[in-house]
């Protein structure tokens, strides 16, 4: 193997949209929906300032990928960033690759002088919870809540 953890470039978007089938597939709140997957990370893709997406790279090929959105904390006076869609294929697990991949995340907010991290993790995935918890995540006394604003039809 051959890892490294590089910035997505629009070549990726492919494999990127593959992954976030595989992800959307695991949590409960989505579905996955090629179209809109490849939309989203065009989205951010081609604005570096709502955020970026990292990719998990074996010998070129995308083994892993993570989206850091980015967005203004007026509790902390700063930008933050909202970590989504952290997934590592199959055959790549067990191998401390996810925790390289957020832990590279990480370092980057930091360097960019993000002054917190949230992420929003299936309850039900036991797994991915304690992965987080072992990264230094605590819960939060916050409740998500969500509204559809446009339903998907109307795109």
């Amino acid at each position: 193997m051959e890892i490294e953890i590089t910035p997505a470039e629009p070549g990726d978007l492919e494999q990127l949209a593959e992954l976030l089938a595989e992800l959307f597939t695991l949590e409960s709140d989505f579905r996955p929906d090629r179209e809109k997957q490849l939309c989203g990370l065009r989205l951010i893709l081609d604005n570096p300032a709502l955020g970026r997406l990292f990719v998990l790279r074996d010998q070129g090929r995308v083994a892993g990928m993570a989206n850091l959105l980015i967005t203004v904390s007026t509790a902390e006076g700063c930008r933050v960033a909202v970590l989504e869609d952290v997934i590592v294929r199959d055959g790549y697990r067990g191998k401390g690759l996810g925790r390289r991949l957020v832990e590279q995340v990480l370092a980057w907010a930091g360097m960019e002088g993000m002054a917190r991290v949230t992420l929003l993790a299936d309850r039900d995935n036991k797994a991915a919870v304690g992965f987080y918890r072992e990264l230094g995540f605590d819960r939060s006394h916050m409740v998500v809540l969500r509204r559809r604003l446009i339903s998907p039809a109307s795109r």
